[in-house]
């Protein structure tokens, strides 16, 4: 009986808009992809079976933590210190929302604004806005603010540069980013050692932008990156992607030149996670504080002459009035940055240059390892790298993963994945957490791989 009044409804519904049936009204969507039988869903369960039921799904996951991990490719499973997870679940942190109050929310104010001026000490610029949504978003919104902020100087109007080693998941977000808004993406050229071609980067200058990344996708460092921006000029903005554990012991980015400078704050404050909720880092020059996205925290003085902190610079357009605003960012990672904040504070200027020599040091003995292993070479073996390199297998990488993998290690990243043209490239990548035990383990590994395929 209390379905009739529904059905009713339906009825009334499908007669306004001239129908006869609910399979008139999806008649548009061809059958081969329609669903005709009911979902093959259980009966409904109590409480305990759904729990038992999900601890049996969860239980086929393979934890990071459970065997040694060489898988890397742009996030790290790093060390948080406990204390960050027990601060931020603090209710004024965890239940808090957007400060649009600033005198009901001068705590919550006060940290963001701790974490801009920690991620502005650290890649070398004056701003920082309170995080993005992840290095892939970061790196597509830098592209667009570049744009509006030099498109009118530029001789080559809308074009923007971007480095050919850009991971793909990386370029689709960006290209998600940029079409049908006038903005044209060019392939910045590298070098067959992986570094960028200067003399191709010259073509980049009048353009709007450059976007590279410093480790780039086989986390290789390239000195060349720090002459770019005399080459492409000050009226092409240079947009810089960095690994954030790097600079503590690389140049930031904002000392040769950098405009904007983006990254993956994952490695502070919070695990991989299964791929969020991470954030990602925004910094840039005061020329772009107007037109940069994303949410500001300024400090002044109130009326008592004391430290006071409010949301300034950015309209409130960016947050309500979407078809308004400059960058389609409204609710970010506030929290998961915050608890990049309190890991960074906790590490400090030296802790923070410990943790990148740690693992500056971890990739160094395992690529040094790895390339004992005959049939195994380096990709690019004359480059420096931080937390990942590349090396060129026998065979199929894939296949030397799926046999790693049964061998009880996490060997790395089929680069296949993402250029089918190196499908026996292995991307392996180290972090503080790497042992010797684990480094052994991945060589014992491997060595039984190519000896396989070799045999």
């Amino acid at each position: 009986m209390d379905q009739l009044p529904n059905l009713g409804r339906e009825q009334e519904m499908l007669d306004s808009m001239g129908l006869k049936s609910i399979d008139d009204l999806f008649s548009d969507i061809p059958e081969g992809v329609r669903r005709v039988d009911r979902l093959p869903l259980r009966e409904p369960q109590s409480e305990e079976e759904i729990w038992a039921d999900a601890q049996h799904l969860l239980g086929a996951n393979i934890d990071l933590d459970s065997r040694p991990s060489f898988l890397s490719a742009g996030l790290a499973r790093n060390f948080v210190p406990t204390m960050v997870p027990m601060l931020a679940t603090r209710g004024e942190f965890l239940t808090s929302y957007t400060p649009y109050q600033p005198e009901v929310s001068q705590g919550m104010l006060q940290a963001m604004w701790e974490f801009q001026t920690m991620v502005s000490e650290l890649v070398g610029l004056p701003v920082s806005n309170v995080s993005m949504y992840d290095a892939s978003t970061a790196a597509a919104e830098a592209i667009t603010c570049a744009v509006r902020v030099k498109g009118r100087k530029a001789t080559q109007k809308g074009v923007v540069y971007v480095s050919q080693f850009v991971p793909p998941h990386r370029l689709s977000v960006i290209e998600n980013y940029t079409q049908g808004v006038g903005i044209e993406l060019r392939t910045l050229e590298h070098d067959s050692n992986g570094r960028v071609n200067l003399e191709a980067a010259s073509s980049a200058e009048g353009a709007c932008a450059v976007y590279v990344e410093q480790p780039n996708a086989f986390g290789e460092l390239d000195e060349g990156i720090t002459r770019l921006k005399e080459i492409i000029g000050e009226n092409t903005a240079l947009i810089v992607g960095v690994d954030a554990v790097s600079l503590g012991i690389v140049e930031a980015p904002g000392n040769y030149g950098a405009d904007i400078v983006v990254g993956e704050g994952q490695p502070f404050g919070i695990g991989p996670t299964a791929g969020g909720p991470i954030y990602g880092l925004f910094a840039c020059k005061k020329d772009y504080l107007r037109l940069m996205p994303g949410r500001i925290v300024g400090k002044t003085l109130d009326e008592d002459g004391k430290d006071a902190f409010t949301l300034t610079l950015s309209t409130r357009e960016q947050h309500i009035r979407r078809h308004r605003a400059t960058s389609n960012i409204c609710s970010n990672e506030t929290l998961i940055a915050l608890m990049g904040a309190m890991h960074m504070a906790l590490l400090g200027p030296e802790g923070l240059e410990r943790l990148a020599l740690r693992v500056a040091a971890t990739t160094e003995i395992a690529k040094q390892a790895i390339c004992g292993i005959n049939g195994v070479e380096l990709v690019d073996p004359d480059t420096p790298n931080f937390r990942e390199f590349a090396v060129k297998l026998p065979s199929d990488a894939s296949d030397a993963v799926t046999h790693m993998d049964a061998a009880g290690v996490l060997g790395g990243f089929p680069m296949g994945e993402w250029w089918d043209s190196m499908s026996s490239c292995l991307l392996i990548g180290c972090d503080e957490r790497t042992t010797k035990s684990d480094i052994d383990a991945l060589v014992s590994a491997l060595s039984a791989w190519v000896e396989e395929v070799s045999a």
